[in-house]
């Protein structure tokens, strides 16, 4: 019996992990061009990833994600997929979602007395996007040869307020859906 259960748990697992991965197919292609990297929903979909599946499960996610899009589905901005996305001036973005979703689980997942789970949250994805933007930032300077400077005012700079929205409104609705999604999986809620 406790076998079947825990096959049981394992697919529930898999399949909000899939849940999860088809979320940020769909939220990524819809993008507004803004210089040579794309706004897109996909950070809000891998904060979210993070917070709610933690760091397996949410990291799982996100790979899944990337290699659907590096066999040529279109899940990349601008409706892009193919191993060529990745190897482009923002491919360090899309690979940057990987310490990007890690970051933000660790940070969810963890238990202080002092610190409330939402706060911790949140320092984790403020963390998250700093390591986003250092793997994305340092990729494309490599890739297009553009100094520091610059690379950061195309790169970074214009998306700060947008990635700071997309954190508030994730802090805000994580914690209720990971409550229910925790239910749903484990038939328990998890503090």
């Amino acid at each position: 019996m406790a076998d079947e259960k825990g096959k049981l748990l394992s697919t529930r697992s898999m399949v909000f992990t899939a849940l999860f991965a088809a979320l940020i197919c769909v939220a990524a292609p819809f993008s507004i061009q803004v210089g040579p990297i794309p706004i897109t929903l996909a950070t809000f979909a891998v904060y979210l990833t993070g917070t709610v599946l933690g760091t397996k499960r949410g990291a799982v996610a996100v790979i899944l994600y990337i290699l659907l899009g590096a066999v040529g589905l279109p899940v990349f901005s601008n409706f892009n997929g193919g191993f060529g996305a990745l190897l482009g001036p923002t491919g360090g973005y899309i690979i940057g979602y990987i310490p990007l979703v890690i970051i933000t689980g660790v940070f969810a997942e963890m238990k202080s007395d002092k610190i409330p789970r939402a706060v911790l949250t949140v320092i984790g994805m403020i963390l998250a996007t700093a390591a986003l933007y250092t793997f994305g930032t340092a990729w494309f300077m490599i890739l297009t040869k553009k100094d520091l400077a610059s690379s950061l005012t195309l790169c970074a700079l214009p998306f700060i307020p947008g990635d700071g929205i997309k954190i508030a409104c994730t802090a805000a609705i994580a914690v209720p859906l990971k409550n229910k999604l925790n239910r749903a999986m484990f038939n328990t809620v998890r503090k």
